[in-house]
């Protein structure tokens, strides 16, 4: 049974006056009073902003809204790119009944009684009812379990957004009879038409407020990618500003506590920053590295960046000295886009530390640069006939193949044999240090070399 009372509504299926209560115009909250973001929030999918790749036309999205049928989506992507929005919207511009539960504060009882009414006003009506669970992948399995018939027999449309992985956080009946869409970061054009549309629109700052270019660019790299953010700084700044005082970097470092780091993506700073950051870790100057890194994170760098320059680096200038190094810088690629910022920060910290304090060695780039050197000077060759394909028909003729030996018939799996061209033997292109694991390959190479060059025996390197 439901557990909510109808006296509460003027009608049975009036929304209930607790859910009512909740919201904050209920409240005895004006509208000017509300949180900018709220007042700003668009009332049509024609009037959100960023996400092309989920609301342009034809898209499925669209298709389930244009034709009104019933539908069932689990929204994922980062806080403020328009989750809770879009739920808001496909509900407005499809005259449903909007009932949104928090997996935070609400249970099973609530999601119940939530669709009991919704599944008699469908009945009786004919009205259909959107449920909107936010934070989805906080509820249990067996929570989860409780919306399955609700979604399976369509008694209501079901929006969850999560920020996690749906994958692993919401259970696969529920995934399997839901629409997957994926939102991505709103990106800094997105953002500037955010901001500039809140200080415009009457519903938001109504042009009483005016920001400087600079203090929009401060704001932009504060925000994330994330809308939410963007206008609640921009709420609060307006808040700070001395009537008539256009926000400016200083206002806006006062009203969010955090200082603008002069740093322009596109100019110098970019290009200096990221060489002092490489050369520390180079230098193995952790804290110099590691001031470099929360330098680029905090003024708004792409963290995607950094991770290919880490990966780079790994090969670079650490190499076969820790092979491990290029493992933790992959992982920490890996992990920006899997996780995303701000936990990313740490795991790239982890790489940063690892890089920095790894024995160094530029063997592997030094190798790869003279062997294509040697090649661009026409140092090549053809290839020996006896590493020459043997399959095709005659070459045996030819004689490809022939004299060819298979080192694994030999003991230690090394034998004497030439396999570089006739221009290039010889040519010594790996020259291990003896910095840390690379100085046990030193030894390793020098051993196989004396086999292939016939100064040693066949035992085992």
């Amino acid at each position: 049974m439901s557990s909510v009372d109808p006296a509460q509504a003027e009608s049975l299926f009036d929304e209930p006056a607790d859910e009512r209560a909740r919201r904050p115009e209920a409240a005895g909250v004006p509208e000017a009073q509300r949180p900018l973001a709220v007042r700003m929030r668009p009332s049509g999918l024609d009037e959100v902003v960023g996400q092309a790749h989920l609301l342009g036309p034809g898209t499925p999205i669209r298709q389930l809204v244009d034709r009104d049928v019933p539908m069932s989506l689990v929204l994922w992507g980062p806080p403020g790119t328009g989750k809770t929005t879009l739920a808001y919207v496909v509900a407005g511009v499809t005259r449903r009944r909007f009932v949104e539960v928090s997996a935070v504060s609400d249970g099973v009882k609530r999601v119940r009684a939530e669709i009991d009414l919704a599944r008699r006003e469908l009945g009786m009506t004919g009205r259909q009812t959107v449920l909107f669970v936010d934070e989805v992948h906080r509820f249990n399995k067996a929570q989860q379990d409780a919306l399955l018939p609700a979604v399976e027999n369509r008694w209501v449309s079901f929006i969850g957004a999560t920020t996690e992985n749906p994958f692993f956080s919401v259970i696969s009946p529920l995934l399997s009879r839901s629409l997957l869409l994926t939102l991505e970061p709103l990106g800094e054009d997105d953002l500037r038409e955010v901001v500039r549309r809140a200080l415009a629109d009457e519903r938001g700052l109504g042009g009483r407020v005016e920001l400087t270019s600079e203090a929009e660019d401060h704001l932009i790299r504060l925000a994330g990618g994330d809308a939410r953010r963007t206008l609640t700084y921009l709420e609060a700044a307006a808040l700070v500003a001395a009537d008539g005082e256009a926000i400016g970097v200083d206002v806006l470092e006062k009203a969010v506590d955090r200082a603008a780091v002069r740093y322009d993506r596109e100019g110098d700073q970019h290009y200096d920053v990221i060489s002092a950051f490489i050369k520390s870790i180079r230098g193995s100057d952790v804290d110099a590295a590691l001031h470099y890194l929360a330098r680029m994170l905090e003024a708004g760098e792409d963290p995607r960046f950094i991770a290919r320059r880490l990966i780079v680096h790994a090969s670079e200038d650490i190499g076969m000295a820790d092979p491990t190094a290029l493992q933790t810088a992959t992982a920490a690629a890996h992990a920006v886009e899997f996780v995303g910022l701000p936990e990313a920060r740490i795991n790239l910290a982890q790489a940063v530390i690892h890089l920095s304090l790894a024995p160094k060695s530029n063997a592997v780039i030094t190798a790869i640069g003279e062997a294509i050197g040697d090649v661009k000077k026409g140092l090549a060759g053809p290839v020996p006939a006896h590493l020459r394909d043997a399959h095709s028909k005659g070459a045996a003729k030819l004689g490809h193949g022939v004299g060819y030996q298979h080192a694994h018939d030999h003991p230690g799996g090394v034998v004497r044999q030439q396999y570089a061209p006739d221009a290039v033997e010889g040519r010594r292109y790996y020259r291990p240090t003896r910095h840390g694991a690379e100085a046990r390959f030193s030894d390793v190479l020098e051993r196989i070399r004396a086999v292939l060059r016939g100064r040693g025996d066949d035992r085992a390197p």
